[in-house]
């Protein structure tokens, strides 16, 4: 199983999305620095999850979510997800 996750930094509410095979352990990493994207916008928190049965799957949505860009933040914002 893999999943495509969404994350909020606690610092500035942007966002960040990813995906993993384990989502509690990818968001301890985040969360630790080891991500070098992330590390400067720490604490993150999870918002959201999605769980595909291959990582081709999740990485083709996780494309997919990226390609939306500041369209998707916008959304984000307004459903209140901050």
């Amino acid at each position: 199983m893999s999943f495509v996750y969404l994350l909020q930094s606690e610092v500035d509410d942007t966002f960040y999305i990813g995906s993993t095979e384990d989502v509690t352990k990818r968001l301890r990493e985040h969360n630790r620095g080891e991500m070098y994207y992330t590390r400067r916008k720490m604490p993150w928190k999870l918002l959201y999850y999605e769980a595909y049965g291959t990582q081709a799957l999740a990485r083709e949505r996780e494309r997919q979510l990226k390609r939306f860009g500041s369209a998707y933040t916008a959304l984000l914002k307004r459903l209140n997800l901050k």
